[in-house]
């Protein structure tokens, strides 16, 4: 059974009712952007991690309140988001470590510890981290691309636990709301999250070739990254086919210095280009219409967070 359709009158409400945000891996760095997003925007949020608060120690204001939980104890993940109307799932190993089980292990518990917990709660809106690593990327053993720009109906298949466990939360999520009909969860596929493309340009450019080729030399400002956590939380969900949506959140240009045509000339000659899609110019590999058509999200480069 796939994930629960959706009928034109479920909506799980509109954001102006949305008034407590939890977002947990509150202390990470993209988390860390979440939070000031958020209060930016005018909600009380309950930051949640793992390691103390003496990680970000910024006087963050009287909408601010923190939390240090076990996430992967479920009681816990329970009682740190009673009250919260929305969450915003950070919380996880970033990377497959040691390419055996704890990265695995944790972020499966994590993301179904915290979408089950929302569900007993009542909690109608979730966005949880996923990553472009669903796809066989950096990471994984063989690279495999079908067709350029890569958009969400590229196969996943990855072959090392971080992209295996943000796969798993995205089926997890389809499980959710097959269960709880009224929940809208949406799995965000990051790329490489950075304060500024000429940041990215610079560390990639020092990268192993074959390691910035294999991420298809990829980023996403880390202001925007926030947005698009926010609008995944808040955006009207009317037109969501289904009640658990990915999407792919990256910049729609790379990081290289060479013109996109001639870097897939030189290292991905036979995936075929898409028909009607234009990679011109420093375009991206990556299609996130999805985002922009669902979520209103537009990468934006110039986007300012007040620290």
């Amino acid at each position: 059974m796939g994930p629960l359709r959706l009928s034109p009158t479920m909506d799980p409400g509109t954001p102006s009712q949305l008034k407590k945000i939890a977002v947990t891996g509150s202390n990470g760095r993209v988390g860390r952007r979440v939070v000031l997003t958020a209060l930016q925007k005018g909600y009380h949020v309950v930051g949640i991690d793992h390691s103390p608060l003496a990680t970000d120690d910024r006087d963050l204001g009287s909408n601010f309140s923190f939390l240090q939980a076990d996430l992967k104890n479920y009681d816990e993940a329970l009682k740190a988001l009673e009250g919260c109307e929305a969450v915003v799932h950070l919380a996880g190993y970033p990377n497959p470590g040691d390419y055996k089980v704890n990265t695995h292990n944790s972020n499966v518990v994590l993301s179904y510890n915290i979408l089950r917990a929302a569900a007993e709660l009542g909690i109608k809106r979730v966005a949880q981290a996923s990553s472009v690593n669903v796809v066989t990327m950096v990471y994984s053993h063989a690279t495999h691309f079908e067709s350029f720009p890569i958009d969400e109906s590229h196969p996943c298949l990855p072959d090392e636990p971080y992209g295996l466990s943000k796969l798993i939360g995205e089926v997890q999520a389809d499980s959710i709301v097959r269960r709880y009909p009224d929940m809208r969860i949406a799995s965000l596929r990051l790329h490489w999250n950075v304060p500024s493309r000429a940041f990215a340009a610079d560390v990639a450019n020092g990268r192993d070739p074959v390691r910035a080729k294999n991420d298809l030399w990829g980023y996403v400002h880390e202001n925007s990254t926030a947005d698009a956590f926010m609008l995944a939380i808040t955006h009207p969900t009317n037109n969501w086919p289904s009640a658990a949506e990915a999407f792919f959140i990256v910049a729609p240009e790379t990081t290289a210095e060479n013109n996109t045509l001639d870097l897939l000339e030189e290292h991905w000659p036979k995936v075929p280009i898409k028909e009607g899609k234009d990679i011109s110019g420093h375009a991206g590999l990556f299609d996130c219409s999805k985002a922009e058509r669902l979520l209103g999200w537009v990468h934006n480069d110039d986007l300012i967070v007040q620290a």
